[in-house]
């Protein structure tokens, strides 16, 4: 079981929010997850990121592996350090 950090769409027709879950590698963008450690708005002007940073360090640390999308979230945050 390959775990990810991903983004799930919620929110009405031409309105959408994010949710940033932890979920297995296999199921579907929103169905079951494993945990959400953050939300992602990309309405508001600034745009709204909030996240659970203990949580997402926690999962990282297991071995999740973030999304291209998220990965760059994390880095606008702060999170997650380029290995190169």
């Amino acid at each position: 079981m390959s775990v990810k950090i991903r983004l799930a769409r919620h929110g009405a027709k031409k309105r959408p929010y994010y949710r940033i879950v932890v979920a297995d590698g296999e199921s579907p963008r929103d169905g079951r997850y494993l945990e959400a450690v953050g939300s992602y708005n990309p309405l508001h002007d600034p745009v709204e990121v909030t996240l659970k940073t203990d949580r997402v360090k926690y999962w990282i640390d297991q071995g999740a592996l973030p999304s291209d999308t998220v990965k760059s979230i994390l880095k606008k945050e702060g999170l997650f350090a380029n290995p190169e």
